[in-house]
């Protein structure tokens, strides 16, 4: 589900591209496949599914592609985040070659759609360098090259630092890739709508009624009937336990810089380190420069109370090491990256569930290649046609190897309960400066308040409607972050990110004060 990005942290692709738009839904109907949102693993779902000749309806909650895939920094790459040598302890050699298998062929989707519908998105093969930074573990690059020609990745060697003056040694990894994404999911978009299919934004879906014909329902009570349910949300809307016990939501931080064109190789970049960097090129609207794509200082949503500072660490790390232009200005946004508890995402049938209800989720900052996989792995199983990578992303799977991380990660969502016995600031909002947030106790009850720019006060629950965490204010965002399973909210209680359907509920007593011109920040 998504909705408007901020103007404070706006991706680099909206200052060279324009979203599609979509109208609302205006009426029920039927489908023989209904997707929720227009993302990446949406619009791959559908227009794959819409070349079969099915009759696919996606919803979104804003417009197409404007949710996380969005925020993405649009690595493409079989090079997984998590490294193969971790691929290979948590499911063997063999879901190691395929986990490397699957990435590959996802990037030959990719560009065999840039190629077959002449989008103009920037895609270009690149390397990839991966490298330990000062202070990282250079001795894991031996152990990642052994484990990356086991997975079939066998033309993955040492390299010197591609970039003048010299730098660490690295790994590099030929045969990766790049695109702008807004202009390549603006082509699925429209040839998918060319084939029949019909997308609708502004359509917040409030809950699916599972079952032999599905029902999805909006927030406005229209229907769409359909043989056939794919969650495609960034986190399932539709689960409480059964997906979100086993991935987590992380915060992870953009800066975009400018450098002098040809100062640098176009390629992917990542280090080793503990949170890691991200880094690439892109076209700038600025003569002679690129845009420098930095990302990293990645943290448990909701678990960070200052985070602008990462901002500044990325900005400061990337002047360190690359030929940043003295005077350039940094562009900044934020994502939220569902990393599982075993490095894959969960793509199929949704457990526990109706052999007709799918999700695609789990990212693990490999949005673009997983969301693609997810268009081909459902499009198998809805189809009932075999598909070979199908078993290592099903959902319903428990990693045995993982199971550490498992304790580890719910463990920490479990702490997070303790605020309910943690007391609160008194209930005072005379000293809260206008575009600021806090939660106040009120009796038992814990209150979000938050002064518009205008001044008006606006008072929500401060409970999450997905299991009843806490939520948290996040100042560099304007927005409500739930530290349990990183459902956010705008500034006035709207929903903007699963696994929350709804909104935060209304407070209790709370006596609201507005104004016409009252502005409610955009959602992020």
């Amino acid at each position: 589900m998504s909705a408007p990005l901020p103007p404070s942290t706006t991706p680099v692709w909206q200052e060279l591209h324009e979203l599609p738009s979509a109208p609302p839904l205006p009426t029920d109907t039927t489908a023989d496949v209904v997707i929720v949102g227009a993302g990446v693993s949406g619009l791959s779902t559908g227009l794959l599914l819409a070349r079969e000749g099915a009759r696919v309806v996606i919803l979104d909650a804003g417009q197409p592609a404007a949710g996380e895939s969005a925020r993405t920094t649009a690595h493409l790459a079989n090079a997984i985040d998590d490294r193969f040598y971790n691929i290979a302890r948590w499911h063997g050699r063999e879901g190691a070659r395929l986990a490397a298998q699957s990435h590959g062929a996802a990037i030959d989707r990719i560009q065999a759609f840039v190629e077959e519908l002449s989008i103009p998105c920037d895609f270009r093969r690149v390397d990839g360098y991966l490298f330990a930074d000062a202070g990282q573990d250079a001795a894991s690059l031996y152990d990642e090259i052994e484990a990356a020609r086991a997975a079939g990745l066998r033309d993955v060697e040492f390299a010197d630092w591609p970039l003048a003056g010299g730098g660490p040694r690295c790994l590099r990894f030929p045969g990766q890739a790049q695109i702008s994404p807004w202009p390549y999911l603006a082509g699925l978009a429209d040839e998918f709508t060319r084939l029949g299919g019909r997308i609708h934004g502004g359509t917040r879906v409030h809950d699916i009624l599972e079952g032999r014909n599905a029902i999805v329902r909006t927030e406005t009570n229209l229907r769409v009937s359909a043989k056939s349910v794919v969650v495609a949300t960034n986190t399932p809307i539709n689960d409480r336990f059964a997906i979100h016990t086993k991935q987590h939501p992380y915060r992870t931080y953009v800066v975009s810089l400018l450098v002098p064109e040809d100062s640098m190789p176009l390629a992917l970049y990542w280090d080793n380190g503990e949170p890691y960097h991200y880094v690439r090129l892109a076209p700038s609207r600025v003569p002679g420069m690129c845009s420098l794509i930095v990302g990293g200082e990645d943290h448990k949503t909701g678990q960070e109370e200052h985070p602008e500072p990462r901002f500044d660490r990325l900005e400061r790390w990337a002047r360190e090491r690359f030929p940043v232009a003295p005077d350039s200005p940094s562009v900044r946004w934020s994502g939220q990256v569902m990393e599982t508890i075993d490095g894959l995402g969960y793509i199929g049938r949704n457990p526990g569930q109706h052999d007709n209800t799918y999700v695609a989720t789990g990212d693990s900052g490999m949005g673009m290649t997983h969301g693609t996989l997810a268009g081909m792995i459902i499009t198998d199983l809805i189809l009932n046609r075999a598909n070979s990578w199908s078993h290592l992303y099903n959902p319903g799977r428990m990693t045995l190897a993982a199971a550490l991380a498992f304790a580890r990660e719910n463990f920490n969502v479990a702490r997070q309960y303790l605020d309910w016995g943690r007391p609160h600031a008194k209930d005072e909002s005379a000293d809260l400066a206008p575009g600021s947030g806090r939660i106040v106790q009120r009796g038992l009850h814990k209150i979000a308040i938050y002064r518009d720019l205008n001044g008006a006060l606006h008072e929500r629950s401060a409970v999450c409607p997905h299991l009843g965490c806490v939520v948290r204010w996040n100042a560099a965002e304007s927005s409500w972050d739930c530290p349990c399973h990183g459902s956010r909210f705008q500034a006035d209680g709207t929903v903007c990110n699963g696994p929350s359907a709804e909104s935060l509920a209304p407070a209790p007593g709370a006596q609201q004060s507005s104004s016409p011109r009252s502005p409610i920040l955009p959602s992020h």
